[in-house]
Parts: C-alpha cells; structure tokens; sequence
C-alpha cells in the first residue's frame, strides 16, 4: 500500500466516486488514487478502512541477528569484508542461514569497516614549490592523449613534453609510442630548440632507470646512461608516485590534452607535429602568470646551457636500427617500407623526418633510399625492388661431378636415307 494514501483521502475518494455512480465503481476509483485493482478489492473487505500492517510491532530477529555482535567486533571492526571469510567463521560458530544473508548484512553494516588509509598525526607538507636557475633543470614526462582525424576516427598517440623549470619554456612532440628510441628522438630534438640543461628531471620509466638499489641508488638503463654521458647532462628522478615534484611538466600534458588537442582534427603525424611546433610559439611568447617572465624572452637571454654534439654522432639516437627482412622491406612506427632485395637480411638506420623516411647504411650513414611517408597501412614499395635480385645459391655444397660426356657426330645421319635411294634406282 502507498504511503501517501492517508485515511481521509481515502475516505473522500470514495464518497465522490458513491455521488457520481450511484454505486462503489472500483475502475473509477483506480483512475484517482492510481491503486491496483487487486489494492482496491482488498480495501472493500474492509469496508475501505486502512489497515495497520501484520508485521507491526513484531520483533525482526533474523538467523544471522546473534552473530552480529561476532560480526562487526571480529571482522568489520578490523577491516575485513571478505563474506567467504565471515561466512565461514558463522558456521562454525553454529550459523544456519545463508551465504546471501551475510552478504546482504556486510553491505548494510559498511560504515563499521574503517577507512584503508589512516593519516598520521602532524603529517607535514608533501608538496612544496622550489626554483632552479638559468639552465640548471629541465622537466621531461610523457602523455597518452586520443587524436582525431580528418575522417572521425579516434587514435592514440604519445605525447612527449619538455619544460624549462625556470621560465617555463615549453617544447612538445608527437610519436606513435612511447618507446626508448622516440624518447631518445624527442630528447634531441628538445635539446635543439632549447639548449642543454645540467639536470633533466624524469620518472622512474624503464627506459631510463632499471630499478633501484637498497639505498635508493638507480640503475641506469644501459642505452639511456649512453645517451646522457654523449650529451653532457645529469638525470635526477623523482619520488617513487610523487608527480608534483615535476608539476610543471604534468601540468603541461594536461593543457595540451585539455586546450591543444580539444576540438581539432589532424590528418597524421607529421601534421599534428606541426601544428604542436605553432602552439608551442604561440605559447612560449605570452606572458607567464606565475612567473611573470615571457618564456621565449626570458630563456634565451641567458648563455647557460651547453650545446649538441656534432650531428653525425646523434645519428645512432636520431635514426634506430633495423632488420631488412627476407623480401626487402623495413618495419618502423608499425609500417613497412620496400629496400632494394639484394640488400636483404642487412642492418639499416631509419630516420623520418617529417613526411620523408630515409634509409641510411648502419656505419657511414649514407643513404639507400628515401620514401615519402603516406601514413598507409598499404607496403610502401621501392622502385626496382626485386630487379637487382640476386641469383639464388644452394643451401649446402655441390661434393658431386658430371662426367665428360663428348658429343656424338651427326654428320652422316642422313647417309642411310641415300643408300636406299640408289639401291631402288638399281632395281629399276
């Protein structure tokens, strides 16, 4: 029965319903107090007299009731909310209801467990601001955002970014993934338009750091301890699930994914990149609130960051290995690419730059071929691909020999055919 029906309502419903019909009409009824028809035969019995409920007044004593007290003392109490656990415990202790009771009691009695995480008296503040000099610390991360297309389709890319701690200089980079080689690629490219810091702030990724030694010592990733000894410059890692320690550089994925990205359609890579070169000097030359500098300004008046080596020892960083598969094609950024065949089973170096891809001998970085990258799933074939295909040798080697054998003399083998001829002339 409703709650809201009261007696008076009731009441009055059916005197307006006795003075139009003449009659108690249960379907007209029904109409003004929206009651089931099933409610309403009830209420007849009784003469329309509303009926305090048959459960009113009784004590609700379930099978679990006694074993409250067991409950929430030994379990919730300390935190335990496994229902299999509890239940387990209540048979023992004599319980003969149901898995689904205890269930349902643990669900109603949540506010008993306490919390996961207690806080410390007198805790002190884990974030604090700090300020670097003049080309002491760049801070370096990586974001995953979802760009779309000219043709509404969805796409994950990653996002590398670096920011100059002091005037918040910015510089941001598109890849397809997050691999060690675009994380070397970004890095250069940063230090070319930015300089070369003393320090370079990151996460503890893999492609950095190994693990950590008991006393907090890290273990470099081999590839990356390389790279930073050619370039000249420190790594300094953060607290282990410490993001705001490098909360310049969080801050700016977090713009990118909020103000760049939000509302624009690019048609790949090499397009997005471009259009993250032009925000990025939009930016760079607005006025930074929180430090009151323009960034492009107040960078570059300063000579206190070191400079690239020379090209051609980047190279190894800029343009990663490959492996010339069996039919002549490369795979980079997930496409493959055709080389001559009689290049197959070689090792290459890859460098894209923009829309071109080259593909460059592994010592002398001279180049094989250059494909215009057309961001197709499609083999992007070369021109004369298998027609310098060279001839296929045995597999094993040749132990057996062919006997001279001379030719036979075929001179006369027409004689025969004349001597019949003259014998026929003689008969005749």
């Amino acid at each position: 029965m409703s709650q809201e029906i009261t007696q008076d309502i009731l009441s009055q419903a059916v005197k307006d319903v006795i003075a139009k019909f003449g009659k108690m009409n249960l379907a007209e009824l029904e109409r003004m107090l929206h009651l089931s028809r099933q409610q309403l035969r009830h209420l007849q019995k009784n003469d329309f007299k509303l009926m305090p409920n048959g459960n009113t007044g009784k004590s609700k004593t379930t099978k679990i009731s006694p074993f409250s007290e067991f409950i929430n003392t030994e379990y919730l109490a300390k935190g335990i909310k496994n229902s299999s656990v509890i239940f387990d415990a209540l048979r023992r202790q004599g319980y003969k209801g149901s898995h689904t009771s205890v269930k349902a009691y643990i669900s109603k009695h949540l506010d008993l467990v306490p919390a996961r995480r207690i806080l410390a008296a007198n805790t002190p503040n884990r974030g604090r601001r700090y300020v670097t000099e003049p080309g002491e610390m760049f801070q370096m991360d990586w974001g995953f955002v979802n760009v779309c297309d000219n043709y509404g389709n969805i796409w994950q890319c990653a996002c590398f970014a670096m920011v100059c701690h002091h005037c918040g200089l910015r510089y941001v980079e598109f890849f397809p993934s997050a691999k060690q080689e675009n994380l070397f690629i970004g890095m250069v490219h940063a230090f070319m338009v930015m300089g070369v810091p003393k320090t370079v702030l990151t996460d503890n990724m893999k492609s950095v750091v190994i693990k950590r030694l008991g006393d907090g010592t890290p273990v470099w990733n081999k590839e990356y301890e390389a790279f930073q000894t050619l370039i000249g410059f420190k790594t300094k890692l953060c607290k282990v699930a410490h993001p705001f320690t490098k909360g310049a550089v969080e801050r700016l994925i977090l713009y990118v994914k909020q103000n760049f990205i939000v509302g624009k359609t690019f048609t790949n890579i090499t397009d997005l990149n471009n259009e993250a070169r032009t925000w990025c000097y939009e930016k760079n030359n607005v006025i930074t609130r929180s430090r009151d500098v323009v960034p492009m300004e107040e960078h570059y008046k300063h000579e206190a960051f070191s400079i690239l080596p020379e090209i051609a020892r980047l190279i190894p960083y800029l343009a990663p290995m490959r492996t010339i598969s069996y039919d002549g094609y490369v795979n980079y950024e997930n496409r493959i690419y055709g080389v001559p065949l009689c290049y197959s089973g070689k090792f290459v170096r890859v460098q894209r730059t923009g829309d071109v891809l080259k593909i460059l001998t592994p010592d002398t970085h001279d180049e094989l071929y250059a494909h215009h990258v057309n961001w197709s799933k499609k083999p992007n074939n070369c021109i004369g691909q298998w027609s310098l295909e060279p001839e296929e040798q045995p597999t094993q080697k040749v132990t057996s020999t062919l006997a001279f054998v001379p030719p036979r003399d075929t001179s006369r083998r027409f004689d025969r055919f004349s001597i019949l001829k003259e014998d026929s002339f003689n008969d005749k």
